[in-house]
C-alpha cells in the first residue's frame, strides 16, 4: 500500500483477472509474482482464499478504462505462468534427490556447505527431540530437508519463499505431516515479535537452524561487535529465547551449544566458547525484560545465578518480580546482602551450611534454625516443580527470624566454634535463597 501509494499521484483502481488454472500454484508464489513484479493487490474470497483476480492502480482516469485492464492481464500472464512453470518442474525432483546440489553451495567459508550445515542442524535437532520428548527421527528428518529448497527454480527466482516453497514440495514427496509443517516453520521468528513454530518439531528446527548460525560464527572469531551485528546474531538469540520460554520448552541451553560445538570437528575451537556463546545469549534476556517493564535489579538477581534452561529463567523472573510485591520482601533483600557482604569476608575453605545444632546457645538463631529446616523441608517439592513463585512465598516468613537473629545475636563473637557455627547458619539462610536468585540484589540503599 505505501509503495503504490507513493508511486501513484492520482490513483484509479482497476479489476483484472487471469486464468484458474495459476490457482494450483502455491498462493503464495502467486501472490509474490503480483505484488513484487507488478505491483498489483490480491483479492481473497471469504475463506480467504486466493481468487483469480487482482487490483491495479492507474496513475490517470483512463477514456478506456478497459485497455488498460488487458494490458495489465497480458503483462501479468507470463510472470504468472513462469511460477506455474517453476513449481511444475520443481515437483519432478524430490527434496531429498536436491541434497547432492547442496553440496556445492557454500555456506560460509570456514563453516563449509549448506549440506554440512544440515547435517550439524539435524545432530542438533536430534539431541534437542531427545531431551522434549518429540520425534527424533522426524526431527533429523525435517532438518535434512530443510534447506533443499534453496536450490529449486522457484526458491530462485522468488527467494522470499524459502522455507514454504520445501513444505511444499515435502508434501508432495509424501514426507511425514510434522516434517512438513517444520520446514515451513524454520525460520520462525521472522522479524521481532513475530509468530513463533506451532509445532514442536517446527520449534526444535527453528531453535537448531538458529543455533548453528550463533554457535559457528562465535568458533570462527565473529561474533556482534558494539552496534555491528551484520548476521543478525542478537535477532537470532532472541528467536530462540522466545521459543523456549514461550513455547515452554524445558530446555539447558548450555547443553545445546554444547552438542552444536561438537559438530565444529575442523575449526580449533577456544576452551571457554560455549560459555561466551551461553553468556552472549542470556544477556539477550537484559533488553528483553526492560522492554517488558522489568526492573533492572530483578533481572540481575537471576541473571547472577545463570540458569542453563532459558523457560526457567523467565519462571524465576516472574516469581522475583512477585516477591518484590510483598512486605517482607524488602527486609529479607537487605538481610542477604547483610549476609552476602559478610560470607565475603570468610575464607572461603572456610564456609559450610552445616549446623551443628548443640552450638546453637542464643533463642534467636535456634528459632532462626528450626524456621529454616521448616522452609527447607516445604519448599522442596516448590522449587523441584519449579514454582518458584511459591516458594519464595514461603520463604517471605522467615522474615521476623531473621530480624531477630540480626537484633540478639553476635555473629563474630569470641567464641570461634560457636561464630563458624552462626556463619554456616547464614550459609544455609543465603543457600535456601539462592535456590531461585541472588536477591541480595534487590537491596536498594
Amino acid at each position: 500500500m505505501d509503495e503504490v501509494t507513493g508511486l501513484v499521484e492520482y490513483p484509479v483502481a482497476l479489476t483484472g483477472r487471469f486464468e484458474e488454472l495459476y490457482l494450483e500454484v502455491p498462493s503464495e508464489a502467486l501472490i509474490l509474482a503480483m505484488k513484487s513484479h507488478q505491483k498489483c493487490f490480491y483479492l481473497l474470497d471469504k475463506e480467504e482464499k486466493l481468487l483469480a483476480y487482482f487490483v491495479s492502480v492507474s496513475n490517470i482516469r483512463s477514456t478506456d478504462p478497459s485497455q488498460v485492464i488487458e494490458g495489465n492481464e497480458r503483462v501479468i500472464r507470463p510472470r504468472l505462468a513462469d511460477a506455474k512453470f517453476f513449481y511444475e518442474t520443481d515437483k519432478q525432483s524430490s527434496l531429498e534427490s536436491r541434497l547432492e546440489l547442496l553440496k556445492k553451495v557454500v555456506f560460509q567459508k570456514k563453516l563449509g556447505t549448506v549440506y554440512e550445515r544440515s547435517l550439524r542442524v539435524a545432530k542438533l535437532a536430534k539431541f534437542i527431540a531427545a531431551n522434549t520428548g518429540e520425534n527424533e527421527a522426524q526431527s533429523e528428518r525435517a532438518a535434512m530437508l530443510s534447506k533443499c529448497d534453496l536450490v529449486t527454480n522457484m526458491v530462485g527466482e522468488f527467494a522470499d519463499l524459502q522455507g514454504l516453497m520445501g513444505s511444499y514440495y515435502a508434501a508432495n514427496d509424501g514426507e511425514p505431516e510434522p516434517v512438513v509443517t517444520a520446514i515451513s516453520e524454520q525460520y520462525m521468528p521472522k522479524y521481532s515479535g513475530g509468530d513463533l513454530p506451532s509445532t514442536g518439531i517446527g520449534s526444535i528446527l527453528a531453535i537448531a537452524d538458529k543455533l548453528d548460525s550463533i554457535v559457528g560464527l562465535f568458533a570462527i572469531g565473529q561474533p556482534p561487535t558494539g552496534s555491528k551485528d551484520p548476521f543478525a546474531l542478537r535477532r537470532s538469540a532472541i528467536g530462540v529465547l522466545r521459543i523456549m520460554v514461550q513455547n515452554k520448552l524445558d530446555l539447558d541451553l548450555l547443553a545445546c551449544i554444547e552438542t552444536s560445538l561438537e559438530s565444529f570437528t575442523a575449526l580449533e575451537l577456544d576452551s571457554d566458547t560455549a560459555e561466551t556463546v551461553f553468556e552472549f545469549m542470556l544477556e539477550r534476556f537484559r533488553s528483553w525484560y526492560s522492554d517488558e517493564g522489568i526492573p533492572s535489579n530483578v533481572f540481575q538477581s537471576v541473571m547472577q545465578i545463570k540458569p542453563r534452561k532459558p523457560y526457567d529463567f523467565a519462571k524465576r523472573i516472574e516469581a522475583v518480580s512477585s516477591f518484590v510485591q510483598l512486605e517482607e520482601s524488602a527486609a529479607l533483600a537487605a538481610a542477604n546482602k547483610r549476609v552476602s557482604n559478610l560470607l565475603d569476608k570468610v575464607d572461603a575453605s572456610c564456609l559450610s551450611n552445616d549446623v551443628n545444632a548443640e552450638l546453637l546457645v542464643h533463642e534467636a538463631e535456634k528459632a532462626l534454625f528450626q524456621q529454616l529446616r521448616d522452609r527447607e523441608h516445604s519448599t522442596a517439592p516448590l522449587f523441584e516443580a519449579g514454582d518458584y513463585t511459591s516458594g519464595l512465598a514461603e520463604l517471605a516468613q522467615l522474615k521476623n527470624s531473621v530480624d531477630d537473629f540480626f537484633d540478639d545475636v553476635l555473629v563474630m563473637c569470641d567464641d570461634k566454634s560457636v561464630q563458624n557455627n552462626r556463619i554456616a547458619l547464614l550459609q544455609r539462610l543465603r543457600d535456601i535463597f539462592l535456590k531461585v536468585a541472588d536477591i541480595s540484589f534487590l537491596h536498594t540503599s
